[in-house]
């Protein structure tokens, strides 16, 4: 039995995603994300233009992609409310989100130098992807208040033990990533944390019934 809804959410699960740029005054930035789509040895990354990271991208052509595992979950969620912006946008502001020039100190990560491009890596990410933007698209409707980065990866960096012997893959079973669903986080099909996201964002969330 289906019913015709109008929901106000298309956020049906994808792996979070960490995006480290590189800030105007040198210094580097984290942002969580979720909106990233893949192909071959490309993705898109979907972005609200008010983010600083979006700006980062613009002015540097480049970032890295840091895939979290499930383990990760509590540094995410010390991010998940944080900008680098400044000037926190009033919709973020009245959120709840704050501005926080330290992203990897909040975080409790550790920045690792990268071979190509200005952002640092994330250590404790054990699947690092170093990236060039070759493309932005407006996006939305009725007027486009993001943006669609079309980025290349040009270097991929994977701990060893994830790397299958003898090929150029990654274990999928050894490899858990950490899924934001709707804003809540899964990692082994589990909800595994709260999520300061989905509470900033008013999203329901609907317990388990007893048996």
């Amino acid at each position: 039995m289906h019913k015709v809804t109008d929901l106000k959410v298309h956020y049906y699960g994808t792996p979070v995603v960490l995006i480290s740029s590189r800030n105007p005054d040198g210094t580097a930035n984290i942002a969580p994300m979720s909106s990233a789509w893949w192909l071959g040895q490309a993705c898109m990354l979907g972005l609200g233009n008010s983010s600083q990271t979006a700006a980062n991208l613009l002015r540097e052509g480049g970032c890295v992609l840091n895939l979290a595992p499930s383990t990760l979950v509590d540094a995410v969620d010390r991010l998940a409310m944080t900008t680098g912006t400044p000037d926190v946008p009033p919709g973020k502001a009245a959120q709840g989100y704050r501005h926080e020039p330290d992203k990897f100190g909040v975080a409790g990560l550790t920045a690792q130098p990268s071979d190509l491009v200005g952002a640092p890596r994330i250590a404790e990410c054990p699947i690092q992807l170093e990236c060039e933007v070759v493309a932005a698209h407006p996006f939305g409707m009725p007027e486009p208040r993001a943006t669609a980065f079309h980025v290349l990866i040009r270097r991929a960096h994977v701990e060893e033990s994830l790397i299958i012997p003898g090929t150029a893959y990654v274990d999928p079973i050894g490899w858990d990533p950490l899924i934001m669903k709707f804003c809540e986080f899964f990692g082994g099909g589990d909800n595994v944390h709260p999520s300061r996201l989905a509470e900033g964002w008013n999203m329901p969330h609907q317990l388990p019934q007893p048996a």
